[in-house]
This record gives C-alpha cells, structure tokens and sequence, in this order.
C-alpha cells in the first residue's frame, strides 16, 4: 500500500481591500466561464455564471474583445487564440512538464498508448504534459485541459491524497451530473472509489468520463514523498477487462512513478 501525504491548496488568499484590483478578479471570473462545453457565450450568459450585472459583465466581454481576447458576432463571444497566452505561459514557467515530458515520451512508446501527466485545480484536474500515440477520446487532449476530478483515474489518485474531510469537500463542490452511464454520482460512492485508490495506490476508470474509454492512474511524488501530480494512461475499452489493464500496464506506470520520485526535488 502507498502513503499519501495531504496536498495543501490556497484557493483564496486573504488580502487587504486596498490591495485588491476588483475590475481584474471580475475580468478573470468572466474568462474562466469559457471551456470546451462553453465556448460562446452571450453577455447574459456570463452573467448569470458570474452573478456579476450585465452591465458589468458587457463591459468586461468588450474589454476582452478590444483587447483581442475574445471575439464577438454581435450576440456571442468566444475566445481567441490570444488567450493561451496566458495559460501557455503559465504552464512554460511550471518545471514540472518540463522534468516529466521525456519520461511520458518514453514510456507511451514503451507501452504504445497515450500517457499524460495532471494536477489538481479546484474541483478539475488540469493537464500538463501529455505523450499522444492515438486520439482515444473524442475531445482531443493538450496541456492546459481540464476534466472533473471526481470521474477520472488522475483526479481520484490526487483527490487520495488528501484526507478524508479534504477530499469530501472537493466533491461537495463538484458538478456530479454522470457523464455517462458508468459514472459514479453519489458522493458515497465517489468517496469509496477515492478511499480504494488510497488503499491500493492506483486508480482505475471504466468508462465514467466516455464510453469505451478505460485509464489506470497512479500518483507522482517528489523526493521527500509529496504527491504532486498523477500519471495515467488511457486506452480503448476493448482492451479486455478492467483489471486486465492493471496486470498490463501498471508496472511500467510504477516504474516511471520511482523515476520521477528521483528527480522531483
């Protein structure tokens, strides 16, 4: 059995009022409504996600789209490419995908399936590094993706380690609408899957994020035995059955796990 250690995570600083610029935490709440199943989205769109007015939230949309952020046909905006500017930019000055890309281009041609690496955002796992040998979800994944942390192999593995009351508010949080019919969402069940992963420090997913879709994930340490992120492969369903993929492809996810612990500081 591993040992998790509990990952700290500061989602709000607390801050003097004088020391807050509103019109950039408004600006940035409005970016952050836009994703894969929301890529347009009218002003009144935003404002309902926000809670902002609309008057408020037109303002911020148009300053987007002045700045060349956004674009607008007259009634939707969606984002530009500019926009990976900042996220791309964010992720260029993380040296984590750095240290971990060659070991995932490594093992996915080890292995011949896809690998990726992930870290835990809020109720969403973000990933950071990725080794692609063939697209198997229908959404094609990069660095900078999200998906729910309660239905995926990475998320739980992360989610195992924190503790118990951690984790429970994670899930308290989190959108639990089933994706599919194999989707676990009542938090009970959720809660056990992520207290199994704990116990046998490893995660597997079976169709809950897409059909015909299985991963195996385990958790990334540093040197002093920190959890920092979650590897996982993924690959068709067809692959025989869900523990099948345990016996195929998990001591190579191991090895490249104690790889990484060496030269994590």
């Amino acid at each position: 059995m591993l040992t998790f250690v509990h990952i700290v995570k500061n989602d709000v600083r607390m801050l003097n009022k004088t020391d807050m610029i509103a019109s950039l935490a408004k600006g940035l709440r409005v970016l952050e409504c836009f994703g894969a199943e929301h890529p347009r989205l009218s002003i009144a769109d935003v404002a309902t996600a926000t809670g902002l007015d609309r008057a408020t939230a037109r303002r911020c949309l148009l300053t987007l789209h002045g700045l060349g952020y956004a674009d607008y046909d007259g009634k939707f905006f969606t984002l530009t490419p500019r926009v990976l500017r900042l996220g791309m930019g964010a992720l260029a000055a993380l040296p984590l995908p750095q240290i971990v890309q060659p070991w995932l281009d490594q093992l996915s041609e080890q292995i011949g399936q896809s690998v990726s690496v992930s870290i835990l955002d809020e109720t969403e796992i973000v990933y950071v590094a990725r080794a692609a040998q063939r697209r198997v979800m229908s959404i094609g994944l990069m660095p900078g993706s999200r998906l729910p942390a309660h239905c995926t192999s990475m998320g739980r593995v992360l989610l195992a380690a924190m503790d118990e009351d951690a984790a429970r508010d994670v899930i308290d949080a989190s959108d639990l609408t089933p994706r599919t019919p194999h989707s676990l969402s009542d938090p009970a069940d959720i809660m056990a899957a992520i207290a199994k992963t704990r116990a046998q420090g490893y995660a597997v997913n079976d169709q809950e994020v897409e059909l015909g879709l299985r991963s195996l994930a385990v958790p990334v340490f540093d040197a002093h035995g920190k959890v920092v992120a979650a590897l996982n492969t993924g690959m068709s369903a067809v692959h025989g059955e869900p523990d099948s993929i345990v016996h195929t492809y998990l001591p190579a996810l191991l090895k490249t796990q104690e790889g990484l612990r060496r030269v994590l500081n």
